[in-house]
C-alpha cells in the first residue's frame, strides 16, 4: 500500500506543470518541518506563490489544511526518492539534508539551483563532514560565523563561489517568543533538561546512569530529552535509563525533539558537542553545563580553515565544562550558574545581537530571496545559473 502511495505521489509531482515546479521544497523527516515550514508559509501566504513540499517522513501527517499554492507529496522509498532527485525538472529546490550528491540522493541531471537552508547554529567544518555543502548553489546562513567558514573554505580549495545570503535563524526567534509567553514561575527545586548530543562518545553512553543518579541525589529534578538518533540507534540504551529511573518522582523522559515545554520548563541544559545549547542560552536565556566528553569530530581537517569552530567557542561563553572526574560534582555546577542567572541573560541578549542576521525578520527575507532566486532561474532556465551564482565544482 506504502509503495502504491509513494508511486502514486511520485507521478503527481512529475505530472505538474513547470510553473508549479518553480519552488520545490524537501524535507527528509518531520525534523525538518519546523525549518522549512515559516519559509513555506510566508511563499504561499504574503508572497502568493506556488510551492511544492516533497517529503520522505514515513508517518507523521502534513500540517493540518488546505492551502492555496501548496501541493504536498509523501515519497518515503529510497528507490523512488533516488529517481526523482536524479530527474527532477524544477527551478529551485530547497533543503535542510547535508552533504547532497555525497551519498545515495544526487543532483539532477537537469538544471536545479540548489539552496541549503541551515537547521543548526553550529559551524560547518567540525561536526559535519569537510565537503557536506560543496554541491549547494546557495546557502543560507544563520551568522556571521557560518559566512567566514564557507568563504574560508572556497579560499583554501579554489571553490567557485557561492550564493551566501544573510538569512538568520528563525528557530531561535520562536524560542525567544516563547520565552516571553511563558515566564518560568518560582519554584523550590531546580530543574535541569538533559539533552546532549548522539553518539558512541557522547554522555548517554559514556556517562549517562552516573550523571542522572548524581543529578537526582543532589535534589534536581531531571528532564531526558535524548537526540532522536541515539533512541533510532541505540534504543536499549534510552530503554535502560528509562527503566532505570522511571519511577523516580524527579525524573521524567521526552521523546519527542520538536517539543518546546521542555524547554522553558528547565532552568538550565546539560549537553556536550550539541548546538542546540546555542539555541537554548540564546533563546531563553539560561545556562549549559557541558560534559567534557570526546568532541564529535566528521572532518578531521577543520583546523586548516584556522577557524574555531562554534562548538567550542560557546563551552567558554554560554555556562561551564563539566569535567568526566567530576561528574558527582554535577549538581554544585548547576547551583552555581543557576545563581548567576540575571547577568547571563543580559549577556545571551548581545550574543544573539552579534551572532545571528535579521532577528525578528528572517523569514520574511529568506522567503523574498528564495522567490528573487527562483524567478531568475526560471528566466535564465538552460542557459546556466542564477547571476551571482556558480555551479559547485565537480557537481552533475
Amino acid at each position: 500500500m506504502k509503495a502504491w502511495q509513494d508511486w502514486r505521489d511520485y507521478r503527481r509531482f512529475q505530472q505538474l506543470s513547470p510553473s508549479h515546479r518553480n519552488i520545490v521544497f524537501y524535507s527528509e523527516t518531520h525534523q525538518d518541518w519546523h525549518h522549512l515550514q515559516p519559509l513555506i508559509d510566508f511563499l504561499t501566504g504574503p508572497l502568493a506563490r506556488t510551492v511544492c513540499h516533497v517529503t520522505s517522513e514515513p508517518a507523521v501527517p502534513f500540517p493540518p489544511g488546505e492551502r492555496p499554492g501548496l501541493h504536498t507529496f509523501r515519497v518515503r522509498s529510497s528507490v523512488l526518492c533516488t529517481w526523482l532527485f536524479q530527474t527532477l525538472r524544477a527551478d529551485v529546490m530547497v533543503l535542510t539534508m547535508l552533504d547532497l550528491h555525497n551519498f545515495q540522493l544526487k543532483r539532477s541531471i537537469h538544471p536545479v539551483h540548489y539552496l541549503y537552508v541551515f537547521h543548526s547554529m553550529g559551524s560547518t567544518h567540525m561536526v559535519d563532514h569537510e565537503n557536506s555543502y560543496d554541491h549547494y548553489e546557495s546557502l543560507f546562513c544563520t551568522g556571521p560565523h557560518h559566512v567566514a567558514e564557507l568563504r574560508r573554505r572556497e579560499e583554501l580549495k579554489g571553490l567557485p563561489p557561492k550564493h551566501i545570503f544573510p538569512y538568520g535563524y528563525p528557530r531561535l526567534e520562536r524560542l525567544v517568543e516563547i520565552a516571553a509567553a511563558h515566564p518560568r514561575p518560582p519554584s523550590a527545586s531546580t530543574s535541569v533538561l538533559l539533552a546532549p548530543t548522539w553518539g558512541e562518545q557522547s554522555t548517554l553512553p559514556v556517562c549517562g546512569e552516573r550523571l542522572i543518579s548524581a543529578l537526582l541525589d543532589g535534589g534536581l529534578r531531571v528532564i531526558l530529552r535524548p537526540h532522536y538518533q541515539t533512541t533510532r540507534l541505540t534504543p536499549r540504551l534510552v530503554e535502560g535509563l528509562v527503566a532505570r529511573f522511571g519511577t523516580h518522582p524527579g525524573f521524567r523522559h521526552i521523546d519527542r525533539m520538536e517539543e518546546s515545554a521542555s524547554l522553558f520548563e528547565s532552568d538550565l541544559l546539560i549537553s556536550d558537542w550539541s548546538a542546540m545549547a546555542i539555541e537554548y542560552a540564546l533563546g531563553f536565556g539560561k545556562p549549559v553545563l557541558f560534559v567534557d566528553v570526546p568532541p564529535r569530530v566528521r572532518n578531521p581537517n577543520y583546523a586548516d580553515l584556522g577557524l574555531e569552530p562554534m562548538e567550542m567557542r560557546i563551552r567558554r561563553e554560554l555556562g561551564a565544562i563539566l569535567p568526566m572526574d567530576r561528574i558527582a560534582d554535577a549538581p554544585r555546577f548547576v547551583a552555581e550558574l543557576v545563581g548567576s542567572s540575571e547577568e547571563f541573560r543580559a549577556r545571551c541578549a548581545a550574543l544573539r545581537a552579534a551572532w545571528t542576521f535579521n532577528f525578528g525578520h528572517s523569514v520574511e527575507a529568506g522567503a523574498r530571496e528564495i522567490a528573487r532566486i527562483a524567478d531568475a532561474q526560471a528566466g535564465v532556465g538552460a542557459r546556466g545559473t542564477v547571476p551571482g551564482t556558480a555551479r559547485p565544482q565537480g557537481a552533475a
